[in-house]
């Protein structure tokens, strides 16, 4: 009887950025074990992440709607055709995750799921006495997921997705003169976590003065409009919020010259693609771990800690003490444009 192949199912559902991080281990993984076959259940929305990547599968779980509730997960765990598994990687450990988690466990599937480290970023994030050192990165507590059921692997910093094609469309937008391509991404899920408007206001208006083409990144109706005003009042800028698809934005994405965003998702899918990517950071701290893939120090911003010494605040920057909403008010535009440089020019 011919031996069973190695397939990993890998469970994350949420949310972007967390998502992204898992593609340079899944790239490490596939590179490694050549036999190995991976399926990852996720948001529907994600899927054009995992796209470029071989033997890696995707599938849709609309966790909402379609698999809500644990009726709904049951129905999940049927969908994926669980007999085909060999084993199971929770690079989530959510409530979610576990009631399908429960389902596998019960066929007897061998499962590993992450250890979050909540302990030490409670430690890292309390307001006082704080246990200020980094942890580990999100990567390498997906990667010990992968070691827990038999495949260890090393990120090495070269697990990069390659350039994707662009469209016709695109190419018209940004045209064919030859610029350095600066992409910014200015907005992220909690308001400790965004650079200041008359901030970001002053960095757009001197890169105006510069030979770049400046493509402005955004979510929402709201950053939508703020967006389209910044790129009508500087004639180099131009917004692409709510002109593309995700996929399209992933293939734009992965032509940048380099790319300024939050702590959040864009600037984890512009380090994908290895693309230099300077964060800026504002009650959050690089230290809780979350990066953007292989991205030196220097490229990461971060508020003065002398004068806010609580930060981190919390994990998620959903926790602003009082004051500290001119955190990001420490870092200055000079210093954002002076890193900005050093990267293109």
């Amino acid at each position: 009887m011919a031996t069973k192949s190695p397939h990993i199912l890998c469970i994350r559902f949420s949310a972007m950025g967390d998502v992204a991080m898992t593609v340079p281990v899944l790239i490490a993984l596939t590179r490694s074990y050549p036999n190995l076959e991976i399926t990852v259940v996720s948001k529907p929305f994600f899927a054009p992440i995992f796209k470029p990547l071989e033997r890696v599968h995707f599938f849709d779980a609309d966790v909402k709607n379609t698999y809500k509730g644990a009726l709904g997960l049951y129905k999940l765990y049927k969908n994926l055709n669980p007999e085909r598994f060999t084993a199971i990687a929770d690079l989530h450990n959510v409530i979610r995750s576990n009631v399908l988690k429960s389902f596998f466990r019960f066929r007897g599937n061998y499962i590993a799921q992450i250890d979050k480290g909540r302990a030490a970023k409670k430690a890292l994030t309390r307001p006082s006495n704080k246990n200020f050192q980094p942890l580990e990165t999100t990567h390498e507590r997906y990667a010990s997921v992968f070691k827990k059921i038999g495949y260890p692997v090393k990120l090495d910093g070269s697990e990069h997705l390659p350039k994707q094609n662009l469209n016709t469309e695109i190419r018209d937008l940004l045209g064919n003169e030859p610029q350095k391509w600066l992409g910014i991404a200015p907005f992220a899920a909690h308001d400790g976590k965004k650079y200041p408007l008359e901030l970001l206001d002053e960095v757009l208006s001197e890169l105006s003065t510069k030979p770049y083409k400046i493509i402005l990144f955004g979510g929402g109706k709201e950053e939508e409009q703020l967006l389209n005003s910044f790129a009508s009042k500087y004639e180099n800028h131009v917004s692409i919020a709510g002109r593309f698809s995700f996929a399209e934005e992933l293939a734009l994405i992965s032509h940048l010259d380099a790319m300024l965003a939050m702590d959040s998702g864009n600037g984890h899918l512009a380090a994908l693609f290895g693309v230099p990517t300077l964060t800026i950071w504002g009650v959050t701290h690089p230290y809780l771990g979350f990066a953007p893939f292989k991205q030196p120090e220097e490229n990461q911003l971060l508020a003065d800690r002398e004068q806010f010494p609580a930060i981190p605040t919390s994990v998620y920057g959903n926790k602003v003490p009082q004051g500290y909403d001119k955190a990001m008010h420490s870092i200055l535009p000079g210093a954002v444009l002076e890193r900005i440089y050093k990267l293109l020019d």
